[in-house]
């Protein structure tokens, strides 16, 4: 295993997302929010970059159905099924309302930084500042594995 290469790849990778966040109007908050008001002045433009999204990750998996193994490592590392549960309902709907109120979510978030725009900024803070305690203090008093870096 090719450990630059797996770390050039990533980077590549979040590169070209970045990028593609940018050019479809992702780093917009403004522009988010008026795609999910679909009860108001709802902007349905983003749902081209839904679509978009939507067959990147299903030719991935096609892709991943006929590979033995990945390119730069041992073995494909699948999440373990989860049971949908309060926790997972509880936590989607805060992810949702969180979307909805701030046009923002945590990947175009990170790429919005490099706007410099202090709200941004402010989000980013707050996110990481939740994402602490939530592996701090929740999910350590729920026996519940924080996420943990690949080895």
């Amino acid at each position: 295993m090719n450990r630059h290469a797996q770390i050039l790849t990533a980077l590549a990778s979040g590169a070209i997302f970045g990028i593609g966040l940018s050019l479809s109007g992702m780093l917009d908050p403004v522009r988010v929010r008026g795609f999910l008001h679909v009860a108001g002045d709802w902007d349905p433009s983003l749902a081209f970059v839904l679509g978009g999204a939507v067959a990147v990750v299903m030719s991935g998996i096609f892709v991943r159905r006929r590979l033995q193994n990945p390119a730069f490592g041992d073995a494909f590392h699948l999440p373990a099924t989860m049971p949908i549960d309060t926790r997972l309902i509880t936590g989607s709907a805060i992810f949702g309302i969180g979307w909805g109120l701030a046009g923002l979510c945590p990947g175009p978030a990170l790429a919005a930084l490099s706007l410099g725009l202090a709200p941004v900024a402010l989000f980013v803070v707050a996110m990481l500042v939740g994402m602490t305690i939530h592996d701090r203090l929740i999910a350590g008093r729920t026996n519940t594995p924080a996420l943990r870096r690949a080895p």
